[in-house]
């Protein structure tokens, strides 16, 4: 569900910094520490948007060592971004579809 009590997933990639850290995750896996130098964030921010985005479902933490690195999960953006697909040709339907006043 695209907004739900849950997981409001436009409200979460409505943040500019968690926008940004979805899009360096699409060029691949990376650890906090590549994030919080790309970004210029602290750690803890990081960490705490990395926390948001797992419990949404649109982000993957995977140990490597001493690091955990964090995967953008390509199927969770699909299905969001299949929503709001679904959202504009309902748009596009009903367009045309006024309600009259009472």
């Amino acid at each position: 569900m695209l907004i739900s009590a849950e997981h409001d997933v436009i409200r979460m990639l409505a943040d500019p910094l968690r926008l940004r850290i979805i899009e360096l995750l699409a060029d691949g896996p990376a650890c906090v520490c590549h994030l919080v130098e790309d970004t210029g964030a602290k750690q803890p921010n990081i960490s705490n948007h990395l926390r948001a985005l797992r419990g949404a479902g649109l982000v993957v933490a995977e140990p490597h060592g001493r690091f955990t690195y964090y995967r953008l999960l390509p199927d969770a953006v699909e299905t969001v971004a299949g929503q709001l697909a679904e959202l504009a040709q309902r748009a596009r339907t009903n367009a045309d579809a006024r309600r009259e006043c009472p």
